[in-house]
């Protein structure tokens, strides 16, 4: 039982959809569309497609005349998108679409910040969608990116691909007016395009980019030793440091950490210091974890103290 089955309640004939796993015992069920209410896991049951699917057949409804709904204009006769389809009021499928003639050979992922949490992978087939994850328009806001990265590939086809990768992010401002008919599943959407006209590999240019620095030139490179002191405060790393968390914040001191140590040690320099402040002490423990890990290291040990106090970290390279 999870979240978008379509299920019946056995003490009536009303029929829904979970919108939400509140407890082990409890579910939240959308009743036709239109309301919501908890329901104990052991009062509902899931309704198969296969029953589904016999139970329209067997509606008899003899006084009915066919209704034509309307279709709104599609977005493109081809393409690859992702779409936010109503389960129920509040519940949303977020949904692959595959609008091309190709196999899609997929990954998607949820990102919240610095955060990825990977939801799918898998093989989508021309004209077929699938469904990654379903949200709740009451957590709008909390809503996470989703990143989407596929490849399009067909047996016998005489073209490579590149492959694309696609951030979605939702916006209020640009969600609500992005409500067409999906392709495919010709339903009302809220329909975002992750693909444009795909680019071929040119198989030549790269032949051409990868003879092009001749060993003369390859030679030439040299490596740019650190400075005897690298200062790991983050405003000397940024100016734009006030927009970052503490975690972003975080991680580009250790990167402009890693990147001066491995220079170091490259470039066979006897020693470097490494200024990180006092503060709660969080970058001195990180740093010196690697440091402690690291080979080529004679050891490390607290930089002078009446120039730095314990702010910063002195190490030996062999």
């Amino acid at each position: 039982m999870n979240v978008g089955d379509r299920v019946r309640l056995m003490s009536g004939r009303e029929e829904g959809i979970i919108t939400r796993i509140l407890d082990n015992n409890i579910v939240e069920v959308a009743i036709d569309n239109d309301f919501t209410i908890p329901v104990a896991r052991r009062e509902v049951v899931v309704i198969s497609s296969d029953e589904a699917k016999f139970l329209r057949q067997d509606e008899v409804q003899p006084s009915a005349v066919p209704r034509r709904e309307p279709v709104a204009p599609l977005l493109a006769d081809k393409g690859i998108y992702l779409a936010l389809v109503h389960q129920s009021e509040e519940l949303l499928a977020a949904t692959m679409i595959n609008n091309t003639d190709y196999d899609i050979l997929y990954t998607c992922g949820e990102e919240r910040e610095t955060n990825y949490r990977g939801l799918q992978s898998d093989k989508l087939a021309p004209k077929a969608t699938r469904v990654i994850s379903h949200y709740h328009l009451k957590d709008f806001e909390k809503w996470p990116s989703i990143l989407v990265q596929f490849l399009q590939h067909r047996t016998g086809a005489p073209t490579l691909f590149e492959p694309v990768t696609k951030r979605v992010q939702f916006r209020a401002n640009s969600f609500y007016k992005s409500k067409k008919t999906a392709p495919v599943l010709l339903k009302e959407a809220y329909l975002f395009q992750l693909d444009f006209k795909p680019t071929a590999v040119d198989t030549e240019k790269i032949k051409e980019q990868v003879g092009a620095a001749s060993p003369l030139q390859q030679e030439s490179f040299k490596l740019k030793a650190p400075e005897h002191e690298v200062d790991l405060h983050i405003e000397k790393l940024t100016e734009d440091f006030a927009t970052l968390s503490n975690s972003a914040m975080l991680k580009l001191q250790m990167q402009h950490f890693q990147d001066a140590l491995d220079r170091a040690i490259a470039t066979n320099m006897h020693e470097i210091v490494f200024i990180h402040g006092a503060g709660n002490g969080i970058l001195r423990k990180e740093v010196q974890k690697i440091l402690s890990r690291t080979p080529g290291i004679k050891y490390f040990e607290d930089a002078k103290k009446e120039k730095f106090g314990y702010g910063a970290t002195l190490v030996k390279l062999k």
